[in-house]
């Protein structure tokens, strides 16, 4: 192992707090601090890999740099593609670089002349969302999303295909996000923050899919950054700061169950950045021993804030090696090189370092074929029943059809060369498993601190003295025996192997699991946070302050400039202030008292047993003095209500203000509002002795005031839609536009079986669809057209448990399907993850289970009015019944499609089904036919009845 510290890879003295290498290798990219603004910088990655390079003047050193943040840069990081670098900073924004037409040499602006850009990058966009500093950022696998988290609390999912499109923005942190990691696949996305969790989140549904805090109850401060890793293999995941025994580790997460009992330990102060190599390796046989195969291993570096760095293989038990005293502050930062045989570590002191590894270390690299086949393991197989040597003999009959066989053989091919120069640009993936770093603030800086305000209002902070948090541990080290000839620029490092607690992987002391059960009940979606009640006002939103800084990673004080000034300063407690109207995300529980009883009987029938009448109690609303509530997002809504309002004459009145975008109106009421709802279409009241109330976006009342029969318990508004559910177990939905009735008090108890059965979440879709979700995991709407409940998911289901539709996900854009389906069934969407364990299933039980979960969720999104989540089931189904092969069931849908080629009056045939044309739903479904030659003859059917159709 060779270690270099390139002396002219540096920032002027100021910190660098990221190092991305490029997917080719070239060269890498820095990110940190500028004189008086953000600084990232191009290097080339020759002159640090080879000592020749380096001392010829004609190579260049530095090839870009760019000036263009106004504060401290945090993160770098280049797309998997290496077409766009991404870096985001203190001023809230993320810049998209891209390299521009080459013209010439120039100077960097605000530089002498000799300092030059050989290469031109220029920035293409720019995104906007966060509202506080941009902590990490992290590429998903084929660059699909951007994810980016921050001190606001936030991780946001942009569209990498759409900038500045957002798929997602995740919220249940509590504290400052600062590390972000994909999975090998972009299954999951996992990030970690100051609240003491890591989180990890579904991009099926961009739900939580777990909360892990047991690992992190013990952290009494925080990091710089929190950079956690997953492993390529999938099966690990790696978090920054963690603790076992009072000891700092990184603690090792197992994707099987989530489970926490292994950790990386020995480093003396706790851990700010773990990333894996991007390579799974194999032993290499030894001269004389046998040609058994060994099993795969994967490689991990661990940066620390006691300036040390160990690199692990999952094979041993100890380190490969540690470096200690490597720099003069915390590592920031960890990238792997394009062969994953060299990595480079970047510094708060604003250097870097770079170690060079031989395959005779680390062991030989799998191929992309076998690290595919690892990852078949992890995430299932294609139950694809059509293979080409079955059909390597059929004759195609339809030129149409042919040209779908071209195409799919074409697909083949890139997807053979798209894996083909992944192979060599495999040090892109651990840049998709980034993770984030963080700083460390004591525990009792977590008491109250000394606030005081001046006179125009503004809020003083006397900041805490803090001791320099040590928490070393009495381990010793012993002599390396891994071969280095290290060449340092700088005062020497000592290079030892670190000694495990009892081994690698240690199990804890204390056997506690650390993954939190993930209730439905406790998932409140935006369609059903406007039903939260008794809010108190609350302020509106205040700069984040921070101070995140080592006690031995200061600077002098006069060379902080003030949008910089987090970083540096000494630890003080964060403070947030909340948002103004934005609602606590508690979830109700609607308890429901049953009381029986006896019907009336007369003294004639005294021998008649009268059965019970069972009346049903929902909760209601408590009057409230004050209270409001946040509408929707995009655009910013809010409704305030104020209860009470004392009047000239000694009237009390209700003043209902709404504010949306900045323009704002009210009105007032003559009774107490006990809770309201909105949408972008409306807003409606209810108030006290049973009335509901209806006003346009603008406050323009709609229709009198509607007397309901029993009080209310919740509201819900959902476009020109309005949903009443009463105390009495009965629900009502009205169409304020058309202003007639969707659904008429209509009883409860047909779904509220059994006496423990409680309403834990209710919700009208943008169709006016009611939902409601009961405690025993079953969430049932109404269908108006049948006046009947229609069960649309039942957590408990087996078929949810066991299909696997997995192979007909043909590309990550088949997951964007969101609606009020995915919101509803949560964990349910992702139907087959217990699947790939169920080896022991016939393959003719497992195709029966997946393809009646199918039938189920084309017919729930029919029933929820949900266009596009029915096209998206609709197109999944489709390529089941042709991997699996069933034609009778294919041919009849085609045929429902296809409807009567002739006109006729006796034809009950509709052209549409929730506003989609069927025939164009065909025409998509016929290429997915075309892939299988067993379809060859259905294909060219219905090919020519729609070519017919077209040319009349």
């Amino acid at each position: 192992m060779k270690l270099l510290k390139p002396a002219w890879v540096h920032h002027n003295g100021k910190p660098i707090f990221s190092v991305d290498i490029h997917p080719d290798g070239t060269k890498f990219a820095t990110g940190g601090q500028g004189e008086d603004s953000g600084k990232v910088v191009i290097w080339n990655m020759p002159p640090v890999v080879r000592e020749e390079d380096e001392k010829n003047e004609a190579i260049p050193k530095m090839l870009c740099q760019m000036d263009n943040h106004l504060a401290c840069v945090n993160c770098v990081r280049w797309s998997n593609n290496g077409l766009y670098l991404a870096s985001g900073g203190d001023d809230k924004l993320i810049m998209l670089w891209k390299r521009a037409a080459y013209i010439g040499p120039s100077n960097v602006f605000g530089s002498s002349s000799k300092l030059a850009n050989v290469e031109q990058w220029r920035c293409v966009s720019i995104l906007r969302s966060h509202t506080g500093d941009v902590m990490d950022l992290a590429w998903s696998p084929h660059d699909a999303w951007l994810s980016s988290c921050s001190i606001d609390n936030t991780v946001v999912i942009w569209n990498a295909l759409k900038f500045p499109e957002i798929i997602a923005t995740l919220r249940g942190h509590s504290g400052l996000v600062k590390g972000l990691t994909w999975d090998p696949v972009g299954k999951y996305i996992a990030s970690q923050a100051d609240d003491r969790s890591l989180k990890v989140w579904r991009t099926m549904d961009w739900q939580l899919e777990t909360n892990i805090t047991k690992p992190f109850d013990e952290c009494a401060g925080t990091t710089h950054v929190l950079r956690l890793s997953w492993s390529p293999d999938g099966h690990y995941l790696v978090s920054a700061h963690a603790m076992n025994n009072s000891g700092p580790t990184a603690q090792i997460i197992e994707r099987d169950g989530w489970k926490t009992n292994m950790d990386f330990v020995g480093h003396r102060k706790a851990v700010t950045v773990v990333k894996f190599n991007p390579k799974i390796f194999k032993k290499k046989p030894r001269n004389g021993s046998s040609n058994k195969p060994s099993c795969p291993y994967c490689c991990c570096a661990v940066g620390s804030k006691d300036r040390s760095l160990s690199v692990w293989l999952t094979c041993l038990k100890r380190p490969l090696v540690v470096i200690h005293e490597l720099f003069d502050k915390s590592i920031m930062d960890i990238s792997w090189t394009l062969t994953g045989l060299g990595l480079l570590v970047c510094s708060m002191d604003g250097t870097v370092a770079f170690l060079d590894f031989s395959q005779e270390e680390l062991g030989d690299p799998l191929t992309e074929e076998e690290k595919n086949m690892i990852h078949q393991k992890t995430y299932g197989k294609s139950l694809a029943i059509t293979t080409e040597q079955q059909l390597s003999t059929t004759i195609i009959e339809n030129p149409e059809m042919l040209k779908y066989q071209q195409q799919q053989k074409q697909l083949q091919e890139q997807k053979k060369n798209a894996l083909g120069s992944r192979e060599l640009m495999a040090t892109k993936v651990p840049n998709m498993l980034n993770g984030e770093s963080l700083e460390d603030i004591r525990k009792n800086l977590l008491k109250k601190q000394i606030e005081t305000r001046t006179a125009d209002g503004r809020r003083r902070i006397t900041p805490f003295c803090i001791a320099q948090l040590d928490t070393g541990s009495a381990i010793t080290s012993t002599p390396t025996a891994v071969p280095t000839s290290t060449q340092l620029l700088t005062s020497p490092s000592r290079i030892e192997p670190m000694k495990a607690l009892d081994s690698r992987f240690t199990e804890r002391s204390k056997s506690t699991p650390g993954t939190a059960p993930i209730s439905s009940v406790a998932r409140q979606t935006d369609l059903d946070r406007g039903k939260d009640l008794g809010l108190s006002k609350e302020l509106k939103p205040r700069e984040i302050q921070e101070s995140s800084s080592d006690s031995d990673e200061k600077i002098p004080a006069s060379k902080i400039s003030s949008s910089s000034k987090r970083k540096y300063d000494t630890e003080a407690e964060v403070v947030e202030k909340k948002k103004k109207g934005r609602p606590r995300k508690e979830t109700k529980h609607m308890p429901i008292t049953i009381t029986t009883q006896p019907a009336p009987s007369t003294e004639k029938e005294v021998s008649r047993v009268s059965a019970p009448v069972i009346v049903f109690k929902l909760p209601t609303p408590t009057p409230k003095k004050a209270f409001n509530i946040q509408v929707s997002t995009e655009p910013a809504m809010y409704i305030e209500v104020e209860n009470e309002v004392p009047t000239v004459t000694g009237w009390k009145l209700s003043r209902l203000k709404c504010m949306r975008e900045g323009k704002e109106w009210d009105t007032l009421l003559t009774s107490r509002i006990l809770t309201a709802a909105g949408s972008c279409d409306l807003v409606s009241v209810a108030c006290e002795e049973r009335m509901v109330s209806v006003f346009s976006a603008n406050g323009r009342r709609l229709l009198p005031a509607i007397l309901l029969q029993s009080p209310i318990s919740t509201l819900h508004c959902a476009s020109h839609f309005v949903m009443a559910l009463m105390a009495t177990a009965t629900l009502s939905v009205w169409d304020a536009k058309k202003q007639t009735v969707l659904v008429k008090d209509e009883s409860l108890i047909t779904i509220l079986s059994g006496n423990d059965t409680t309403i834990t979440q209710s919700l009208l879709t943008h169709h006016g669809v009611p939902v409601v979700t009961l405690s025993n995991g079953k969430s049932y709407c109404f269908n108006t057209s049948l006046c009947t409940w229609n069960l649309i998911s039942d957590k408990q289901d087996s078929l949810v448990q066991c299909a696997d539709y997995r192979s007909c996900l043909t590309s990550q854009e088949a997951m964007l399907c969101s609606g009020p389906l995915a919101t509803v069934q949560g964990c349910g969407i992702n139907a087959g993850r217990q699947a790939a364990r169920l080896s022991s299933m016939p393959h003719v039980l497992q195709r029966g289970t997946t393809l009646a979960y199918l039938e189920n969720q084309v017919a729930a999104a029919m029933t929820l009015k949900s266009s596009q989540e029915y096209r998206h089931w609709l197109l999944i189904y489709t390529r089941y019944l042709v991997n699996e092969g069933f034609e009778p069931r294919l041919r009849e849908l085609c045929k429902d499609l296809l409807g009567p080629v002739h006109n006729s009056s006796s034809s009950q045939w509709e052209s549409t089904v929730l506003g989609l044309r069927k025939r164009e739903l065909l025409k998509e479904m016929l290429p997915v036919i075309g892939q299988n030659l067993r379809f060859q003859r259905l294909f060219t059917e219905y090919q020519d009845q729609l070519d017919l159709l077209r040319d009349k």
